[in-house]
This record gives structure tokens, C-alpha cells and sequence, in this order.
């Protein structure tokens, strides 16, 4: 191994932090509380880059001179070993480096905006929503997130017809961006006398809760009103009109939030929602124009795409993206995500490294 395709690489990685560390190392940087804030944020987020690069760097020396023995004839069995050893814990050395480095998303740190809508099986689908809706909120309490239920629609037998909840927490977004679709239910219902299985949908929809400066509001452009707010069946009837409706008139999506006591609160999550409603359209739109696929590698990025079904009779749940079956229906739906979320997080890492590898080794255009 003459020249590894990323030493160079690895070599300028490690050179720039150790450089971002002397600077840090000036007292006169901290006279700056701004910049020297900067410069910690990436001093920390270079630094697991750094390390792992500096290991595989000391270990592709190590490998060197045991190959150089080896060309020599000096190589007993043992130190044979020991490069096949180093050998090996180079190339996973260099596939976690691949994985750092991949460009990541700003979104992925953000909170999330999560819509459930019954689909098609009548008071079934509402009853399933219901169940999303409760899976999804005990995944964010397992997870240490607040969970906002900003608008609620219920049905007669307390299904869920529509809801939509703000997630607040590190990195909500990234955690759950991947549960947006088509999901599937199968099971007898409880309004069902013969004791035949039914088949009904739910769709889940997942988008990163917007900053301020990326969607601007123009106050010509909406229109806010106010009324009553009440919870299911009429219970907790507010006197005030402390729920919001807030329309954007350009495109004629509206926002209900009604979960807080406070009108003003109320607004400012429902203007919330707004923006990420928006920025999802905007970014739809670019796509579009650019004519390219909803950004999405995991499955086609439709949200209309059937991606998971839950199948009572059997405790079973099967995601069909990365044909991943799970005899433990019971355990998700209560909350225990990590195993579907988990798998479909680093079957993405996957497909973005291979990618960043078939891209290493095309044929570069000439000139």
C-alpha cells in the first residue's frame, strides 16, 4: 500500500485541527466571545475526524514497515498476522472516516412537525392513527423530547382523524425523518362482529421545523383568526378564544393549534408549523423544476409509498424499504422505535458511503 486514495486527505484533516488548537491557544482569541465560540463549535466537531484520521495514518505506517519486511523475506508468521491484523482495521478505520465525512444536513438537528392522517378503512384507519399517534409520543418521551399535540380531530369512537404534533427535542428530526409514508395496519377491528381481518392505512408525514430566516411571513399574506378551543368530546371548553387558525392565503394552507392556554402561544406554534409547512412546498417546487426525485434514499421519497405494515394477528412489523421484519409489534407500538429507526438510519449511511465510493472510483472526466 504505496499511496492510500485518502492520506492526502486524512494528512490536511489532521493538519487543520491541530492548526484550529494553536489558535485556540491564544488567550487573545477569547477577547472575541463570538469568534472564539466559532471556533470551539468546530474544534468539536472536527475532533472525532482528527482522531480517527490520526489513528489510521500511525496504523498505515505500522502496515508499511511490515510490508517493507515482508519484501525483504524478514517476515516471520506472527508479524504476518499482524499486518493481515492492521490490514483490516485499516479499511474499517477509513469506512468510519467515509462516514464522518459525508455532507449532513442542517435539518437533522432540528425539532419535528409530524402529521398523522387516517387513510382508507373508515373508523379503523382513525382507531390506527390513534395508535401512531401514541407510538410516536411515547418514542419522544423515551427520548427525553417535548411533545406538543397542536391539532387534534378526533372521531366518534376516539380515533385520530387528523393530528399534528410539534417535537421538540435534539435532533427530532433526524431521528424520524424516515417515517414519513404509507403505514399499514392488519388486524380485527373492534367494530368488527365476525372476527374477519381487515386491512386499514394511516399516512405520516415528517418535516424539519424551519428557522425563522428561512421562511420570511409577510402579515398581508395571512390570515389569523381566533376562537374557542375544546378537547375531545368537548371537555376542558375554554371561556376565551385562546385556540388560532392561521391561513396563508397564497397557497391556502391552513394551521389549527388549540393545545395551549395561551392565545399567544398558540400563535406562535401554529405560525411555527406554517414555516415548515412552506419550506417543505418551497422545496418540493426545486425539485421539481430541477427535475429531480423528492430528496430521499431510503424508498422513492412518495409519501403516498406503503413503507411499513403492522400485522396484529402475527406481533409483527415489517418495514418494506429495507425488508427488515420484527416479531415484536407489541414493544413498537408502545414506544420501542429504536430498532426500526436504527436500522433505516445506517442502511442510509450505507448507501451514501457506497455512493461516495462508486463516485472515487468512476472515470474522471478528462480536462
Amino acid at each position: 500500500m504505496k499511496h492510500h486514495p485518502r492520506e492526502t486527505l486524512y494528512r490536511q484533516l489532521v493538519e487543520e485541527y491541530r492548526e484550529q488548537e494553536r489558535i485556540l491557544a491564544d488567550p487573545a482569541v477569547y477577547q472575541d466571545p463570538q469568534r472564539s465560540r466559532d471556533l470551539l463549535q468546530k474544534l468539536k466537531q472536527r475532533r472525532e475526524v482528527a482522531e480517527r484520521a490520526t489513528q489510521f495514518l500511525k496504523l498505515l505506517e505500522d502496515f508499511r514497515a511490515l510490508k517493507e519486511l515482508e519484501q525483504e523475506g524478514v517476515l516471520d508468521e506472527e508479524l504476518l498476522q499482524e499486518a493481515q491484523e492492521l490490514e483490516t482495521r485499516l479499511l474499517q478505520l477509513d469506512q468510519e472516516l467515509q462516514r464522518l465525512l459525508l455532507p449532513r444536513d442542517p435539518d437533522l438537528s432540528r425539532n419535528a412537525v409530524l402529521e398523522i392522517r387516517a387513510g382508507a378503512g373508515g373508523e379503523e384507519a382513525a382507531l390506527f392513527a390513534a395508535d401512531l399517534m401514541r407510538m410516536y409520543t411515547r418514542y419522544a418521551e423515551r427520548k427525553g423530547w417535548k411533545v406538543s399535540i397542536t391539532d387534534l380531530h378526533t372521531s366518534d369512537l376516539g380515533g385520530v382523524k387528523f393530528a399534528t404534533l410539534l417535537i421538540e427535542g435534539d435532533h427530532a428530526y433526524g431521528w424520524l425523518r424516515f417515517e414519513s409514508g404509507v403505514h399499514r395496519v392488519q388486524r380485527v377491528p373492534r367494530t368488527e362482529s365476525g372476527g374477519r381481518i381487515h386491512t386499514s392505512t394511516a399516512s405520516v408525514v415528517v418535516l424539519p421545523e424551519s428557522e425563522d430566516s428561512d421562511i420570511a411571513l409577510d402579515p398581508s399574506t395571512l390570515k389569523i383568526e381566533t376562537f374557542r378551543a375544546s378537547g375531545p368530546g368537548g371537555q376542558h371548553m375554554q371561556k376565551n378564544e385562546t385556540a388560532v387558525r392561521v391561513v396563508h392565503l397564497p397557497t391556502g394552507i391552513t394551521v389549527v393549534c388549540q393545545d395551549d392556554r395561551s392565545q399567544h402561544r398558540n400563535r406562535e406554534r401554529a405560525l411555527r408549523i406554517l414555516r415548515a409547512r412552506l419550506q417543505d412546498l418551497q422545496r418540493a417546487e426545486e425539485a421539481r423544476r430541477l427535475g429531480q426525485i423528492r430528496r430521499a434514499t431510503i424508498g422513492t421519497g412518495d409519501r403516498s409509498e406503503k413503507i411499513r405494515t403492522y400485522n396484529f394477528p402475527q406481533n409483527r412489523v415489517t418495514d418494506h424499504r429495507i425488508h427488515l421484519t420484527l416479531h415484536q409489534l407489541d414493544q413498537i407500538l408502545d414506544g420501542d422505535l429504536d430498532p426500526l429507526v436504527e436500522a433505516l438510519l445506517a442502511e442510509e449511511e450505507r448507501r451514501r458511503v457506497a455512493e461516495l465510493h462508486a463516485l472515487d472510483h468512476s472515470p474522471k472526466n478528462p480536462g
